[in-house]
């Protein structure tokens, strides 16, 4: 059950930290975030719906919001037109840099600083082992490839 609690709350605190200090939902970050990692700041929507954790519907919906304040645009792929690429702007990377590091204090501040050395070390392993078990092909979404 505190486990529950945990995946339930930290959510919404994440969300509405990020809603206050940045306008932007906690998904429509995680998708900003993932494409100012991406080479060129650019990433095939597939490849993205699963780096975000969301189907294609929710995040096409969500990058029309973020296209439509300049952030983000979207294109087919020149290598193979089935496909769209979405692209972080300059516009949207200065908003990722203003946005995280108030974000990644928040987080610091409800997960990391409540944890002792061992406890992170620990808290690693777990969330590794879990995710494993959750998709042993591929445990970490981010090692996926960004095209």
């Amino acid at each position: 059950m505190t486990l529950m609690g945990v995946f339930m709350r930290l959510p919404t605190a994440l969300d509405a930290q990020l809603q206050r200090d940045a306008g932007l939902s906690h998904f429509e970050y995680g998708i900003l975030a993932g494409l100012s990692e991406a080479p060129d700041r650019t990433m095939r929507m597939s490849v993205l719906a699963l780096l975000a954790e969301g189907s294609l519907a929710r995040l096409s919906q969500a990058v029309g919001r973020l296209e439509k304040r300049g952030w983000v645009t979207r294109g087919p792929d020149p290598a193979d037109g089935r496909y769209t690429l979405a692209t972080l702007t300059d516009d949207g990377w200065d908003k990722v840099v203003a946005s995280a590091p108030g974000h990644v204090e928040h987080v610091r501040g409800l997960v990391f600083d409540a944890l002792t050395k061992a406890q992170v070390r620990q808290l690693h392993e777990i969330g590794r082992r879990i995710t494993t078990a959750i998709d042993p092909d591929n445990p970490c979404p981010t090692s996926r490839s960004t095209r």
